[in-house]
This record gives structure tokens, C-alpha cells and sequence, in this order.
């Protein structure tokens, strides 16, 4: 039997001036079916989900619900038509002022037919009803504003239930949850798809999408990429579709590491994940790579010292290594530049060579005053060395391209001498000419150092590494030298169907 199609898109397009996201996506929701949507940052995952939650309107194309069309003008409209969305970023779910039991029965006492008096003994006993069919063990009198991250979650998740909706859309709805949290909400899952409720499921983590897939849909430079049904889903293609059918090896001539630099002992860094071991050699770069919300940030924040590791050890040139901050991390030689430059990278009052010093501010002072000629010196090298295109190392950031801000952030790490450069997602919205500039200059200058280098797209290792390590689940299941790589077999890592403790 066929499951009815309860929301269908067709030949939806969306732009934003002369910037085409979305380019004639055609997608069904079918009645008590979970469909996985998986696609590289920039794909166009999230500008589709803002377009059938009310947030942003098509530039073309249909949408219907239940066999009429559905154009709604704000979430709330989405909401009362039975569209209900969780979003990643929690703070879209939830007030956080306000307590959980309020948080559970907001819609209600806010929508059409609510009471003009507050009863909180009622909101208490609805809120009670709304967590026992979520399985949610939280006090209803707690703020959230005072939860775990993990239990901001499920709340936000819970909220979105109350509605009983139509159709339910989870946006990477367990990446702040223990696997135990994780089954809870797979549980609920299960019961919404035996009631009917169409499901769009956005996730890369595999443990998710085989626990739950009924069909999976690739999205790939704003269009559908590929479309995977049937009763034996084909999880390793599914990913080659998202990362692109061609992958292109560099041709890196790869050097062996001399010296350990800094030494992995059976490190855990999420609840429930498996521990894993790594060593980085001097001269050493090596690429971990894998799909999005694998744990690549997580790893790279432990090592910098943003996140303490659940249980496991380091060593860095032999010696303990275990970060409480940021600054430990810097002051014993480990660099971090940052995924997001937006927010963790550059500082848009401040020029270049401003944002370059940033961080060693101390090594170039005397007496608490700095020294600007130093510091001007240091950033024109690293202008002439990385090719920044600009007048002078004065000019503002804002006026520099994408490309050139981010060049800025690795010749800021690249200023001083390091033992361990880690750089996450450093080629995330720059052109190829910009790639290839930050490349070979991390190559050029490796010696001396080990360089670990997050990234998602597959070809960007190809190019830059020495050694290829795949990460999938918040551990390390595979490695390859960067030299006659088994492409099926790194596919396979990635897309979890090949796992091997390294």
C-alpha cells in the first residue's frame, strides 16, 4: 500500500537578489513516512525549511497540504495549518524565561480559543499530559533558561508535539542529546509515524538515518541530487549524492611525520560515543573529514581547549596536555582558526593587522603599550605570503571579500611559531583561488608543527593532506594515507558502513 502524499513541493525556486539558493526542488511527504534530508552546509537545507515554516516566501514554484495550496505568511499561520518545525537553533523553540510547563502550553494559551485568565493549575495539568506522552522527565516548575542545553531540547521538541500536527519537520533535532535522549525522541517519532504525521527528518548522523529512514533525499547546490526508497535503502549512495558523484584526488606529495607532536590516548568527547586514539607527527598535515554534526567542531574545541573531553588523555611533546581555556591552549602552542570567522574569527571594528595581533597582544607589548611597528611588520609578511588583496594592512575588514577575511584568520595563526595549527572548515565560502592560496601556504610552512585541518567536502583533503582520518558519531573509524585512497571504501567510513578502531 501506498502511502498517501500528505505535502508535495513542486518546482520550487528561491533567490535572494541575483543569488539562486533554490532551483526547481520537487519533494513529497507521504502519511506515516520519514524522510531524511541530507545536504552540505550551503546546499539550501535551511532556506527550504524558512520557506515551509512561514519564515521566507518562494520566488516560484508550489506547495500544497493535503491536496491545497500552502503559502503561509508566518510561522504561526504554518503552525495552525499543522506544520510544525523544530529548528536547530533551540532558542527558536523555547522561551527561556519562562518555566517548562508554560513553555509546553505557550501556543495553546496564546492561540484562538484561549482563556483571558491565566489558570496555572491547568497550564500545569495540559504541561503534564504534553511531557508524559514525550516521555519528558523535567520539573514543569524549572526555567528553562536554567536546563541543560540536552533538556532545552527536548522541551523545544516536546512543544512542537503538543501540536499534533500534519506534518512535523526536525532540523538536526539530536545533536544536544545523549543517545539515551535520542531513542526517547525515536520512540515518540515511531508513535507520530503509526498515527499518519509526515515527517521531515534533516540529519547527518547515520545512527539517525538508519534508525529511522523510510526514504532518503539529497540536496546538492539548492537541487534534489538524489532520491533513495525502497525496503533496502542504499545509505553509501546516498552520500555520494550529497557530496557530489566526481571526486577529484589532489596530488599532494605526501611526506611522512618525523617526531610525535601531540599524542591521543582513548579520548571520548561526547556521552556514549566510542573513545579513539590518534598521533600527529612534526611537518604532519593531516585531514579529518566526515558528514556534518559528526563531532569535527567538538573534537576540534576539546583540543583547544573550549570543551573538556568526557574521559581520555593528550600529550604534547610528551607532556600532559589538557586545556581548561582558550589561553592554556594558546600559551602551550596550540591554534585554533575558528569554523565560524563571522563570529569566533574577526573583529569588524578592528583593521587587519589589528585582527592579526589580536591574540599575542602580550608578546608585542612593552609595559602594557604595543608595538605597532611590530605589529604592522607581521601583518604585511603575512599579506605578501598568503596574497591578501588589499591597499595596506590598515584598510577595515569589512572592506575585504569573504575569501581575503579568511585568509586574514590563517595568517593570524600563521604569525607566530605553533606545535599543533588545528583550522576547521577553513575553506567554508572562499573561491578556489583563495583555497589553493591558504593551501599551499599551510604546506609551505608545516614544518615545525603538526596541522590538523576539519573538513566536510572530500575533495579539500584530496588536496591538503598528508593523511586522511574519517570521523563519524563523535569517533574515528577510518585512515588513509592521501596516495591511491580506496574511494569506495572512504565513502563507506563516512556514510558509517565501515567501521575500525584506529
Amino acid at each position: 500500500m501506498v502511502e498517501e502524499t500528505v505535502f508535495r513541493i513542486e518546482n520550487l525556486r528561491k533567490s535572494f537578489g541575483s543569488i539562486q539558493v533554490l532551483d526547481g526542488i520537487d519533494l513529497e511527504l507521504r502519511a506515516g513516512t520519514v524522510t531524511i534530508l541530507m545536504g552540505a552546509n550551503g546546499a539550501g537545507k535551511s532556506t527550504l525549511v524558512r520557506i515551509i515554516s512561514g519564515v521566507y516566501a518562494r520566488t516560484s514554484g508550489s506547495i500544497s497540504l493535503d491536496g491545497r495550496e500552502f503559502s503561509p505568511a508566518s510561522p504561526a499561520e504554518a503552525i495552525r495549518a499543522g506544520v510544525v518545525t523544530v529548528h536547530q537553533n533551540i532558542n527558536d523553540g523555547v522561551v527561556a524565561d519562562l518555566d517548562v510547563a508554560t513553555n509546553l502550553t505557550l501556543d495553546r494559551l496564546n492561540g484562538r480559543g484561549a482563556r483571558a485568565i491565566f489558570n496555572p493549575r491547568r497550564v500545569r495539568r495540559e504541561a503534564a499530559v504534553v511531557a508524559e506522552r514525550m516521555g519528558l522527565q523535567i520539573d514543569l516548575g524549572a526555567t528553562v533558561a536554567d536546563l541543560p542545553l540536552a533538556e532545552r531540547q527536548m522541551v523545544a521538541i516536546a512543544r512542537a508535539m503538543a501540536h499534533e500536527p500534519k506534518v512535523l519537520i526536525l532540523d538536526e533535532p539530536t545533536s544536544s542529546l545523549s543517545s539515551v535522549e535520542a531513542e526517547r525522541l525515536f520512540e515518540v517519532i515511531d508513535r507520530l509515524r503509526a498515527r499518519g504525521v509526515a515527517i521531515l527528518y534533516i540529519s547527518h548522523r547515520m545512527s539517525d538515518i538508519r534508525r529511522l529512514a523510510d526514504i532518503i533525499v539529497t540536496l546538492r547546490d539548492g537541487r534534489i541530487s538524489g532520491v533513495f526508497d525502497g525496503p533496502e535503502l542504499d545509505y553509501g549512495g546516498a552520500v555520494n549524492a550529497m557530496l557530489g558523484q566526481k571526486i577529484s584526488l589532489g596530488n599532494v606529495v605526501t611526506r611522512e611525520a618525523s617526531a610525535p607532536v601531540l599524542q591521543i590516548e582513548n579520548l571520548c568527547i561526547a556521552p556514549g560515543s566510542r573513545p579513539f586514539s590518534l598521533t600527529l607527527g612534526d611537518g604532519e598535515i593531516v585531514a579529518v573529514t566526515g558528514l556534518v554534526g559528526v563531532g569535527k567542531t567538538a573534537f576540534a574545541e576539546t583540543l583547544f581547549g573550549v570543551r573538556r573531553p568526557i574521559s581520555g588523555s593528550m600529550r604534547l611533546d610528551g607532556r600532559p596536555y589538557a586545556p581548561c581555556t582558550t589561553g592554556q591552549a594558546i600559551n602551550q602552542g596550540v591554534f585554533l582558526v575558528a569554523k565560524d570567522r563571522a563570529d569566533s574569527g574577526i573583529v569588524p571594528d578592528f583593521n587587519i593587522y589589528e585582527n592579526i595581533s589580536l591574540p599575542f597582544l602580550k608578546r608585542s607589548s612593552f609595559f602594557s603599550v604595543s608595538n605597532r611597528r611590530r605589529e604592522r611588520n607581521r601583518a604585511r609578511a603575512q599579506i605578501a605570503s598568503l596574497g591578501v588583496v588589499c591597499r595596506t594592512e590598515r584598510d577595515e575588514m569589512d572592506t575585504l571579500s569573504g575569501g581575503n577575511q579568511q585568509k586574514v584568520m590563517v595568517a593570524r595563526w600563521l604569525s607566530e611559531a605553533s606545535r599543533m595549527l588545528i583550522l576547521d572548515e577553513p575553506f567554508q565560502g572562499v573561491d578556489i583561488a583563495a583555497r589553493r592560496d591558504i593551501g599551499s601556504k599551510l604546506r609551505a610552512s608545516a614544518d615545525g608543527r603538526a596541522t590538523l585541518v576539519f573538513l566536510t567536502e572530500i575533495d579539500e583533503a584530496f588536496e591538503i593532506a598528508d593523511r586522511i582520518v574519517v570521523m563519524s558519531e563523535h569517533t574515528l573509524v577510518g585512515e588513509h594515507r592521501n596516495a591511491d585512497v580506496n574511494i569506495d571504501k572512504l565513502l563507506a567510513e563516512i556514510a558509517g558502513q565501515h567501521r575500525m578502531v584506529i
